[in-house]
């Protein structure tokens, strides 16, 4: 639990906005999901061909240590985009906002959640330190 704390305490606005794309996908697929193996087997074949190429294209050629969530969320980011827009297809979205408001207000609403959350935890532990460093002091 405390490394989870800590990864949110630390965590950049760029991995805050992957995780409310990642919020939103999540309800989309809650709300459209779609159990037709052609969806899913399409979308792990598009995932393999475009994370090995988004792969290749952050590689170095020398051995730096090998950073293992960036590479699951290159091939996991091309599997979200191809599945979600199989699910959508169709189904009256604009973009990627879905037409009911009920769908509107869940996505939009989970990621408010989220970010309060990551609010809070950066909050407290800004006090924490801030209380450890009063304490230190003579």
């Amino acid at each position: 639990m405390n490394n989870l704390i800590r990864y949110f305490k630390n965590i950049p606005n760029g991995k805050i906005a992957l995780w409310c794309y990642l919020i939103w996908y999540c309800v989309t697929l809650y709300y459209y999901f779609d159990s037709s193996l052609g969806i899913w087997l399409n979308s792990i074949g598009i995932s393999i061909v475009i994370g090995i190429a988004l792969l290749l294209s952050v590689s170095t050629s020398n051995s730096q240590q090998k950073d293992h969530w960036q590479t699951f969320r290159l091939f996991m980011m091309p599997f979200c985009v191809s599945s979600f827009s199989s699910l959508i297809k169709g189904q009256g979205f604009i973009l990627i906002v879905p037409p009911k408001p009920i769908e509107q207000i869940t996505s939009v609403g989970a990621c408010i959640i989220f970010l309060i959350f990551v609010f809070c935890v950066k909050k407290v532990a800004t006090k924490d330190s801030h209380s450890q460093a009063l304490n230190r002091t003579p």
